[in-house]
């Protein structure tokens, strides 16, 4: 990422250096992914599209320990797995509204507050922008290359409502809060970085 746009990282020093950690980044290119990827202070493992996994892609992935998820389906594979990074302490990488959107967390599922909290993980959001600001002119469907990309890291919170509980309403409540904090974030790393 470094060789090929100018990311600027602000607040990695807010992920925890140690224990489970979920990162939850917002979505609108693909690039948003491996920016984050390439800018973590430790190795984060994301839940990908089974469809990604092909090609020299396939061996790519499961060599930097990502996680392959058929959406079309319950897959209680990925879901093991998923929550098996956070049972070794792992950091794990969502994108909560399940697919490249607007990046504004508008429509969060509930798959972010099952992991946060069944894994008992802190939640830290990271609002990834600049990555549509611009086509490049080698390659349009990405950023100009050595472009800048902001990469900004919030404060970790706790999804839970502290209760343990893990009730459809818990998790409900909990994708309300969380989704309130990574607004909250966006919004104020928008203003941060002029974006």
């Amino acid at each position: 990422m470094y060789g090929l746009f100018k990311p600027r990282v602000l607040g990695a020093w807010r992920v925890p250096a140690s224990g489970p950690v979920i990162l939850a980044v917002n979505h609108s290119h693909m690039i948003d992914g491996p920016m984050l990827m390439g800018t973590a202070p430790r190795p984060v493992h994301f839940l990908i599209k089974k469809e990604a996994f092909v090609g020299p892609l396939d061996p790519f992935l499961r060599g930097t320990g990502q996680l392959k998820v058929d959406r079309a389906t319950a897959d209680r594979t990925a879901i093991s797995n998923a929550l098996g990074v956070l049972a070794n302490g792992g950091v794990l990488g969502i994108f909560p509204e399940g697919t490249r959107g607007e990046g504004d967390f508008a429509s969060l599922r509930a798959g972010l507050a099952y992991f946060a909290v069944r894994g008992g993980a802190p939640v830290v959001p990271v609002a990834v922008l600049g990555s549509t600001d611009r086509r490049g002119r080698l390659i349009p469907g990405l950023p100009p290359l050595r472009g800048r990309v902001d990469v900004v890291f919030g404060d970790p919170f706790e999804a839970g409502d502290g209760s343990g509980r893990r009730t459809r309403q818990a998790l409900d409540e909990a994708t309300v809060r969380i989704q309130e904090r990574l607004t909250a974030h966006l919004e104020s790393a928008r203003r941060f970085t002029g974006r």
